[in-house]
C-alpha cells in the first residue's frame, strides 16, 4: 500500500480547544459577584466571632421590705425598647413584662427548700384611636399615660410587690433570693408568638440576680 501526502492531511473534525479559548466570564458579572462573596464571607466571620449579647434589662436595686402585711420586694430596672419593639407597640401589639423572684432556704442536712414562687406580669399597650399608653399590673392597677417614656416608668421603678405573708419565711434564718425580669412573648397573641420566637427584637430580659435575706 502506498500512502500519499493526502492521506496525512488534517481531520475535519475539530480537537477539543484549550480552556482559555471557550471566553471568560463577562467582566460585569465578575464585578457583580466578588463585592456580594466578599460581602457573604465578611457576615460568615462576623456571625462566627460576634459574642454574645449582654442582658438588655439590668436590675439596678432589688431588696425585700417587711411590713405589717408580709414581705414586699422592692426593685428597679433599668432598659429601653427598641425600634421593633416599639413599632410592634404603635400597631397595638400588648407588650408583657414578667418579674419572676423565688426565695429558697438552705438546709445542711436535705436539698435546699422553696419557700416563695412568685410571678408577676405588667401589660403594656396602645391604643391606636386614643394616642394614649396603658399599663396594667396583673388585671389589676390600670392607669394611661400620654407618652411612652412615662409608661415605661412604671415598668422601671414598679410598686412594691408583697410577695409572701408574715408566716411564710422564719425569723433568723438566711434566705436565697433569685429575681429577674422578662419580655413574656408566651403571653402575646398566638398569630405573634412564633415570629417573636425567631425575632431577637424580642429577646429581652435581665440575668438572673442573686442576693440574701434574713428576716429579723
Amino acid at each position: 500500500m502506498n500512502l500519499t501526502q493526502s492521506d496525512f492531511a488534517p481531520s475535519h473534525r475539530q480537537s477539543p480547544r484549550p480552556l482559555a479559548a471557550w471566553g471568560r466570564p463577562p467582566s460585569r458579572l465578575l464585578a457583580w459577584l466578588l463585592p456580594l462573596l466578599a460581602l457573604l464571607l465578611a457576615l460568615l466571620l462576623a456571625l462566627a466571632w460576634h459574642p454574645a449579647r449582654a442582658a438588655e434589662i439590668t436590675v439596678s436595686q432589688a431588696s425585700i421590705e417587711h411590713s405589717d402585711e408580709g414581705y414586699r420586694l422592692s426593685v428597679s430596672y433599668d432598659f429601653d425598647l427598641n425600634r421593633g419593639l416599639e413599632d410592634a407597640l404603635s400597631r397595638g401589639v400588648p407588650l408583657y413584662f414578667t418579674t419572676d423572684v423565688q426565695l429558697t432556704r438552705r438546709r445542711w442536712y436535705w436539698f435546699d427548700e422553696s419557700s416563695v414562687s412568685a410571678t408577676r406580669t405588667v401589660r403594656l399597650s396602645y391604643n391606636v384611636l386614643t394616642r394614649q399608653y396603658h399599663t396594667a399590673i396583673s388585671g389589676q392597677l390600670q392607669q394611661s399615660f400620654t407618652n411612652l417614656d412615662d409608661a415605661l416608668t412604671l415598668i422601671r421603678r414598679p410598686p412594691r410587690w408583697l410577695i409572701a405573708d408574715n408566716n411564710t419565711l422564719k425569723s433568723g434564718d438566711n434566705y436565697n433570693v433569685g429575681l429577674r425580669m422578662r419580655l413574656d412573648v408566651a403571653q402575646l397573641p398566638k398569630p405573634f408568638q412564633v415570629n417573636a420566637l425567631n425575632n431577637s427584637d424580642w429577646r429581652l430580659s435581665s440575668d438572673w440576680i442573686e442576693f440574701t435575706y434574713k428576716p429579723e
